[in-house]
């Protein structure tokens, strides 16, 4: 017999996922802004150089 009331885990699994989404797009964000810096300062060498 199935069991009456609110679902199982389907709060834990929302918050789960919603607090998964968020540290991979922090995640995202910190790969995003390396590549950002990393482009600027070749940039700055190579004006140098020349």
């Amino acid at each position: 017999m199935a069991k009456s009331g609110s679902a199982k885990n389907t709060k834990n699994k929302a918050k789960h996922t919603k607090l998964m989404d968020k540290k991979k797009n922090k995640l995202r964000q910190e790969k995003i802004a390396r590549k950002e810096k990393l482009k600027a300062i070749i940039s700055l060498s190579k004006n140098r150089d020349s």
